[in-house]
């Protein structure tokens, strides 16, 4: 390494030599080992809605992102520009270029209000649907709800090779040999602040991919979130396959679940279909396993503690205790049971000695809550039952009714009523799954018109999260790769089966198809004009998705038809006589609890689409920004109730117990906020525009129990202190 330092300071144009100092630092910090890639640094977005000026960062329109220049004057509509690291200024029109934000330079995001579909006036649960590159918008959320997401679901570009993603605003190709780093470079920035997002005592991370990447995934994943327990999960989503040439018909994909703190996926109901036909009770009712240990270290030398005897009535019908365990070498012979008592070991059917599947004192307390069962007396001793942990606690939830006790003190339980749950296997073969029947030809319900390719099942993505937040009926729901926005509609799906108020949030770009893209240059239409930006897919595919399932129609206004639930064609055979071989249709619900779900009511609840954009910072800290950044604090104050709008001169406060927040912009009036606000016990967070930090304090004392932040430094400081990290 000192050789490479020496060769380096040989360098005689000192601006090269300092690039390649870096550069060569940059290379040492690689690891020698796991998972190395190119990181690609910068990493740049263009922002059309922000105008070029004098001092900004910007790119050629129709160039690559990356390749930035500094704009140093502006005459006549001609831009003076300093490209990076040259000393030669070139000229542009201004029309040609695009104010650019490299990631890890400071931004200062707001939400501007586009649209909103309100299905439920009287309910304050909004969903929200940002238009903004994600990892813009993922800086913003961690400002909104760090530590605080449920849980994420993204179905990322799976980087096949075909023009699916784009890098620094240029499409990435299968003949790019950086394609793969580029990937993981672009996942790693985002899956970072993913990370802060969630919940680090229980929550999950929920990532789709197919074969290309999935390697490198899982490796990623398990380097970012070594702390987490990581399983995968693959699903088919093409039954009948689809034709590769010269390999297997591909039909699946793959699900990571990265579960963090005490997070698991929950017990649900689920159809035969999650079975596969394999053989368990795990669906029946009540199940007395033996006591006897079977199968694995189920000999006496394996377990001593639990080599005892047990005490029954010489009729068998009473339980009477247990004795102490024997050491090895003891011979069982010399116990010798009370009068009337007969003692009962661990004997197998052939004879050799093995262990009851609990210790002395464990069997005894679960025997006193009924748990322990005798059966008939056999040749080698007797036959015992208990009730598993599972069982036991199915007992105390009262799944299980306590109707009375047997003789021996076991619990009489009635399982009429019960419905089984449970938690299927790593491999979903589940024909709802299927991408085309529930993915492509559902979404046609809402575009009669071909607008979207590839969306994920409906089906699939809600029993994917309903394993997650089935138990949270609160619970948080973040997706910045939103696509069609199958994630919200799945989501109102399960609020609407179990009358939940779980809150979705999606990020997408305003990304179109290169098809199309290609289609619109040629007609001298450009990123950013009107003209483009209606046939990006947040204004034309998302949201009126969004739209259309909430307000139960397509995007024509007619209403839908059908229902959520799917019927099963299973064949049986017939049951009139001398029709041998001959079968009969027989239909069955494969999810019964969503059949009553019409889609022409749509769902009872509302949504609001806002666009990313950039605030100065010098006009936040003057208060001069205070109407755009009210959604801002909307949604950090939760997004309860409808976001409002503030179209007349700045109030002095700003007390709105429908939306559970209030904000004080002139803390002279301090006194009269506070009085104001006592009369709202429901407002729980509270913005204070103050410079001051001891002015701050003061208020925040005053208004014990509430939430407070400092406007606008909180805001400001968040956003200065995190570009450099997020920058990296």
């Amino acid at each position: 390494m000192a050789e490479l330092h020496e060769l380096i300071e040989k360098i005689e144009n000192p601006e090269l030599r300092a690039q390649i100092a870096e550069a060569a630092k940059r290379a040492l910090k690689h690891k020698q080992f796991g998972l190395v890639f190119e990181e690609h640094l910068p990493e740049c977005t263009p922002l059309y809605d922000i105008p070029v000026r004098k001092g900004v960062k910007v790119s050629v329109r129709d160039g690559k992102a990356n390749e930035t220049y500094t704009v140093l004057k502006i005459e006549d509509e001609i831009a003076t520009c300093l490209a990076k690291n040259s000393k030669d200024a070139v000229q542009f029109a201004v029309d040609e270029l695009v104010t650019t934000a490299e990631l890890g330079d400071p931004i200062y995001p707001y939400l501007q209000h586009l649209d909103e579909v309100c299905n439920a006036p009287d309910s304050k649960l909004w969903h929200t649907l940002i238009e903004a590159d994600n990892y813009h918008a993922l800086q913003l959320l961690e400002y909104l709800y760090a530590g605080k997401v449920d849980c994420i679901y993204i179905d990322p570009p799976y980087n096949t090779g075909a023009r699916d993603w784009k890098y620094n605003n240029d499409y990435v190709d299968g003949a790019d040999e950086y394609r793969h780093s580029k990937w993981l470079s672009f996942m790693q920035k985002r899956l970072e602040i993913a990370k802060r997002l969630l919940n680090p005592t229980d929550s999950v991370l929920i990532v789709t991919i197919d074969e290309k990447e999935y390697l490198h995934l899982g490796c990623l994943l398990e380097e970012m979130f070594s702390e987490a327990h990581i399983q995968m999960v693959s699903i088919n989503i093409h039954p009948g396959g689809v034709a590769r040439e010269n390999e297997f018909a591909r039909s699946d994909e793959y699900a990571f679940f990265v579960f963090i703190g005490d997070s698991g996926p929950a017990c649900l109901e689920l159809s035969d279909d999650w079975m596969y036909g394999i053989e368990t009770t795990s669906r029946d009712g009540v199940h007395w396993r033996g006591l006897l240990r079977s199968g694995s270290n189920d000999s006496r030398q394996h377990s001593p503690n639990c080599f005892y005897p047990i005490f029954v009535s010489e009729d068998g019908k009473k339980f009477l205790g247990a004795g102490e365990p024997l050491a090895l070498g003891v011979d069982r012979q010399t116990v010798i049971a009370p009068l009337g008592q007969k003692a009962i070991f661990p004997i197998h059917a052939d004879g050799t000695e093995g262990c009851w599947q609990y210790s002395r004192d464990n069997m005894l307390s679960i025997q006193k809550k009924g748990y322990v069962r005798l059966g008939g007396f056999t040749p080698r001793g007797m036959s015992i039952n208990y009730l598993a942990d599972g069982e036991q606690k199915k007992v105390e939830a009262g799944l299980f009714k306590i109707i009375g006790k047997n003789e021996d003190g076991s619990l009489i339980l009635d399982d009429s009523e019960y419905t089984a749950r449970f938690i299927p296997t790593t491999q979903w073969c589940i024909k709802s799954h299927d991408s085309l029947r529930n993915g492509s030809n559902f979404i046609r319900k809402f575009f009669p018109d071909k607008r979207f390719d590839y969306p994920k099942s409906i089906y699939a993505v809600y029993d994917t999260i309903k394993f997650i937040v089935a138990n949270k009926p609160t619970a948080l729901i973040v997706d910045f790769f939103a696509g069609s926005g199958t994630t919200l509609n799945a989501v109102n799906l399960i609020n609407a089966e179990d009358n939940g108020a779980r809150r979705c949030i999606m990020v997408t770009n305003n990304e179109i198809s290169g098809k199309e893209s290609d289609s619109l240059k040629a007609k001298g239409i450009q990123p950013g004009e009107a003209e483009w930006e209606k046939h990006g897919i947040a204004r034309y595919v998302t949201w009126p998705r969004t739209v259309c399932s909430i307000k139960g129609c397509d995007v024509y206004g007619s209403p839908l038809s059908g229902n959520y639930g799917i019927e099963k064609t299973t064949y049986l055979a017939s049951e009139k006589p001398g029709h041998k071989g001959l079968y009969k249709k027989a239909k069955k619900q494969i999810y019964p609890s969503l059949s009553s779900i019409k889609m022409a009511d749509g769902f009872n609840t509302n949504a609001v689409f806002f666009k990313l954009g950039f605030l100065d910072k010098t006009k936040v800290s003057l208060g001069m920004q205070f109407k755009e950044l009210i959604s801002t604090l909307w949604m950090k104050a939760g997004s309860i109730g409808k976001c409002p709008v503030i179209d007349a001169t700045i109030p002095d406060m700003l007390i709105l117990p429908e939306n559970k927040m209030a904000i004080l912009n002139d803390e002279n009036q301090f006194r009269k906020f506070a009085e104001q606000l006592a009369k709202y016990p429901e407002i729980e967070i509270v913005y204070l525009v103050t410079d001051y930090e001891s002015s701050f304090v003061a208020m925040t004392q005053a208004l014990e129990g509430k939430t407070t932040y400092q406007l606008y430094r909180d805001y400001l400081d968040n956003f200065r202190i995190n570009a450099g990290r997020n920058g990296r």
